[in-house]
C-alpha cells in the first residue's frame, strides 16, 4: 500500500502493523515514491541470507550479464 508522508505520520502504527503483517508500505512525499517501511525480520532477512552475508554481499551475489546479448525497444519511445 502507498501512504503519503501525512498519512503515514497520522497513522503510523497502522503502517507498522501492515508492513508486517501484510509486507512492505511504500510512502510517497509529494507525489513520488519515496520511502519503503518493511518489517524487521524482513530487513534482517535481506541483511543477512543465513551465512553472514550483508545486504551488499547479496547484491554484489547476483549473476553478471556479462555476455547475454540484450538489445532496447525503441519503437514505442517516441
Amino acid at each position: 500500500m502507498t501512504w503519503t508522508l501525512a498519512k503515514a505520520k497520522d497513522h503510523l502504527s497502522e503502517v507498522i502493523r501492515r508492513a508486517v503483517d501484510e509486507g512492505p508500505q511504500t510512502i510517497s512525499l509529494r507525489g513520488r515514491d519515496t520511502a519503503v517501511l518493511i518489517a524487521k525480520d524482513e530487513f534482517d532477512g535481506m541483511k543477512t541470507s543465513g551465512r553472514g552475508r550483508d545486504f551488499k554481499a547479496f547484491l554484489l551475489a547476483i549473476p553478471s550479464l556479462e555476455g547475454v546479448e540484450l538489445e532496447r525497444d525503441t519503437s514505442a519511445a517516441n
